[in-house]
């Protein structure tokens, strides 16, 4: 039995979940309870989730065990999303602007649960997000480019698309200090690399055109997402030739 299984079944024996969660939760802390995040979102049902939403940034700061419970609600509308109740995306993208990171990253949680059942309702969701503001565009992203989810060349190529579109979006910020931005910067700064891996070809072909650009902030993501272990194992040589070629 895994421990997202030994969760759900303790669930299942708990007539009110609210006091193990905080004590399970791993916070305060560097890393939440991922699995019972999960189990959660399996479990629960959708008046559970939108009492946990109910936990704002006063009730439940970024590093609070509270902050796990309205986690657990906004993964939870995920599950929701992918069962077919896609009226929580809008409520979904609201939350993809919450000053705090734990909620962001439980909005991209939510939006690959949608992935794992319905691929191309997620890239035509994270298409209407690219459009939006950076906090969303940086959701949309997160959200797709999870290596599990793209094995389908046909997505993957929409995957580059969208990040193209974000991509080109930077050279219109002015703002390039605010919190939102730097946190789609350090997003893209990842993303690239799983969506290239994932489809290598037309990947490196996609990010090849930004290496030429004057932006200092694409070429920053671009240099970044140079590290990352799964473009070596993808194209070493590859990887090499850009790096050297970038440090000029």
């Amino acid at each position: 039995m895994t421990k997202l299984d030994e969760y759900k079944t303790k669930l299942k024996q708990l007539k009110s979940w609210d006091s193990f969660l905080l004590k399970e939760s791993g916070l305060p802390g560097p890393r939440a309870n991922l699995e019972l995040i999960q189990a959660v979102a399996d479990e629960g049902d959708a008046e559970l989730f939108e009492r946990y939403l109910t936990y704002d940034p006063f009730q439940a700061p970024t590093n609070s065990p509270q902050v796990f419970l309205a986690v657990c609600g906004v993964v939870g509308l995920g599950r929701l999303a992918a069962e077919g109740n896609r009226s929580v995306l809008k409520t979904l993208r609201g939350f993809a602007s919450d000053p705090r990171w734990r909620m962001r990253e439980g909005v991209a949680m939510a939006l690959q649960r949608l992935g794992d059942q319905d691929m191309n309702a997620l890239l035509r969701e994270a298409a209407r997000w690219s459009k939006g503001s950076p906090l969303e565009q940086r959701a949309a992203a997160a959200g797709i480019c999870e290596p599990r989810l793209l094995h389908n060349a046909e997505q993957a190529a929409q995957v580059l698309k969208i990040l193209n579109d974000i991509t080109a979006s930077i050279a219109k910020v002015d703002d390039r200090k605010s919190d939102a931005f730097i946190a789609l910067k350090k997003g893209l700064a990842y993303c690239w690399s799983v969506a290239v891996a994932a489809l290598p070809d037309e990947g490196k072909r996609n990010m090849e055109q930004w290496f030429s650009s004057q932006d200092k902030d694409v070429i920053w993501i671009m240099k970044e997402n140079l590290k990352k272990n799964r473009l070596a194992r993808m194209d070493a040589a590859w990887v090499k030739e850009w790096q050297a070629k970038l440090t000029l």
